[in-house]
């Protein structure tokens, strides 16, 4: 990130009964607002009550009425990790409660786009007659398909989590925690987190009325490994209540509990599962899984989340992570040009760095636009929207923000001063997506310029790097690592802990054709020493002199390769020290 600086963070309050706690741990945690220990208390009897989810209680009475009927149910997904998850966590869930006629449909983002469209709705109408549908991970912006399914007598329980635009569609019941009435006390469960809510009312309703029987209600929480994927993988906010969905999560895969086809992408993916983290959810097992989702269609992913076979989840899994490396591939290329083109706008003096950044390529691959996206923005420092063509002739445009805009916010002032500028838009604080006529593109680079411009004016310090402060050489440690891999799920607004400090590079290599592998001192006399990486740097001219004295934010990584336990630095920013 250009011109950035490294900031400390303050000193939190002590934490209340926080006397038990490691004092690096103590330390994290009161920097991150923890202000008592029951704050870091992971117990399922901590969750916030479904009860107070708006329109969980019509959700259940449709979902009732459906189980005494054996109504035809049809769950429709979202393409991505979270809509994966959520679709599992429903079809596992009611099959489990004795619902016989259960479906699911995924719509591919080259043909249908996101959400429950009228196209949509009158193919699966035909394929799986449905009586009911149950939207996961989409549907508060699905007017024309919720109107369609209730065109053909199909009723609708919309489960969502996005924020709605200003007309909600007509569904029979609209679950989430977003809606303007919500008294819920967390605005950030994830699309599998109103699915999994959602379950869990009617498991508690089906109970009260002896659907079960004498038998005991089948356990939701071996749900929440899933659960723990998909709100690791949509990058939501971790507050209290999601920190203790993805913990039990990482318990259950920890203790190999996980079901068949997590337990596969783990192995795939070359991590343990024993040691689990919500940082090998989001960049080991998420990518494996969206592959599926960006390159062709969904429906491999859910297969291999409701496998219960081994062997063949794990044939399942190895297509997933042929898939991912086909698009890392992609990818690739697809970075390479964006990096040409940015260079021209500089070598052409028409990029400024004090304002978003769109770049259009009409070939460039759907499915990958959202991760060039974001290492342009972590290249440039700016909110970066990258579009391409679509298979409708509209632009496809997929974008993320720095920490301090909200890129939806920024979409949605756009969209007050041209409504009829792009077709569609909606996404999160830091990720969002439109689509629009290819002739409207130039007004959006500008406007985009124009609005992005004046909400940085209201963050000067849009640059800064937090970091937790130094650690010690003995610090720098296996059982350091250990203890914060596992020490909480960290994400969005509860980040994982990153140091900073001031070391002598004793040397410097090449690996993997692009990334540099360090060898790492406090001071040149010093017998200790510690092994850094930097991804993405195979041109860095400070790199190429031994004892250059370099200033990094860093994370600790455990390694047990061979066996062997040492501790591995991850460089997340690198300056020379005069």
């Amino acid at each position: 990130m250009p011109n950035s600086i490294i900031v400390r963070a303050q000193p939190g309050q002590p934490i209340e009964g926080g006397d038990a706690l490691p004092p690096l741990l103590r330390r994290l945690f009161a920097a991150r607002g923890i202000r008592h220990v029951d704050e870091v208390d992971f117990n399922l009897s901590r969750l916030l009550p479904y009860t107070q989810l708006p329109g969980i209680d019509q959700a259940v009475d449709l979902l009732v009425q459906a189980a005494r009927h054996q109504s035809r149910i049809l769950v429709v997904g979202d393409y991505d990790a979270d809509g994966a998850t959520a679709t599992a966590v429903l079809v596992r869930a009611l099959t489990c409660y004795g619902y016989q006629n259960v479906h699911y449909a995924v719509p591919s983002r080259f043909q249908y786009g996101y959400g429950l469209s009228p196209k949509l709705v009158e193919e699966t109408h035909q394929r799986y007659r449905p009586t009911l549908i149950v939207t996961v991970d989409n549907g508060v912006s699905s007017v024309a398909g919720v109107a369609a399914a209730k065109a053909l007598g199909i009723q609708v329980i919309v489960t969502d989590h996005h924020l709605p635009g200003k007309t909600l569609p007509e569904a029979a019941a609209i679950v989430n925690p977003n809606l303007s009435h919500s008294n819920f006390p967390s605005r950030a469960l994830a699309g599998v987190g109103v699915a999994f809510y959602t379950m869990a009312a009617l498991r508690s309703r089906l109970s009260q009325e002896a659907w079960f029987g004498d038998a005991e209600p089948p356990p939701i929480k071996n749900l929440l490994d899933l659960v723990a994927l998909g709100t690791v993988a949509d990058l939501v906010p971790m507050d209290a209540n999601n920190r203790i969905l993805v913990d039990y999560g990482l318990r259950l895969i920890r203790a190999g509990r996980a079901h068949a086809g997590i337990q596969a992408l783990f192995k795939v993916a070359g991590k343990q599962s024993s040691v689990a983290s919500s940082s090998d959810l989001g960049f080991a097992i998420a990518p494996r899984l969206n592959a599926a989702g960006r390159l062709q269609d969904m429906e491999k992913g859910i297969a291999c989340l409701l496998c219960d076979n081994q062997q063949e989840a794990t044939l399942l899994a190895r297509e997933l992570n042929a898939l991912n490396k086909a698009r890392q591939v992609i990818e690739g290329n697809a970075v390479d040009t964006a990096w040409s083109k940015i260079a021209h706008q500089i070598s052409q003096r028409r990029l400024i760095h004090k304002q978003g950044l769109c770049l259009y390529e009409p070939d460039w691959h759907e499915g990958v636009i959202g991760l060039v996206a974001a290492r342009v923005r972590e290249r440039v420092g700016v909110p970066a929207f990258i579009f391409t063509r679509a298979q409708d002739g509209q632009l496809r445009g997929s974008g993320r923000s720095i920490r301090t805009i909200h890129l939806r916010d920024v979409l949605a002032d756009i969209h007050s001063y041209e409504p009829d500028l792009m077709t569609s838009f909606g996404g999160h604080s830091q990720a969002a997506g439109i689509s629009l006529p290819e002739q409207n593109y130039p007004r959006f680079e500008g406007l985009f310029h124009q609005t992005v411009a004046s909400h940085m004016a209201e963050h000067a310090n849009q640059n800064e790097l937090f970091s937790d402060g130094s650690l010690s050489p003995d610090e720098l440690s296996y059982q350091t690592a250990q203890c914060l891999r596992t020490a909480a799920p960290w994400g969005v607004d509860f980040r994982e802990p990153v140091f900073d400090g001031e070391f002598v590079v004793v040397n410097s290599r090449i690996v993997a054709h692009k990334h540099r592998r360090l060898t790492l001192k406090f001071r040149p006399e010093d017998s200790f020493y510690v092994r850094a990486i930097l991804f993405n740097a195979e041109r860095h001219a400070m790199l190429e002199n031994a004892l250059h004295r370099v200033h990094i934010l860093y994370s600790l990584e455990a390694d047990n390769f061979h066996n062997r336990q040492s501790v591995n630095l991850t460089i997340r920013h690198i300056q020379a020290v005069d």
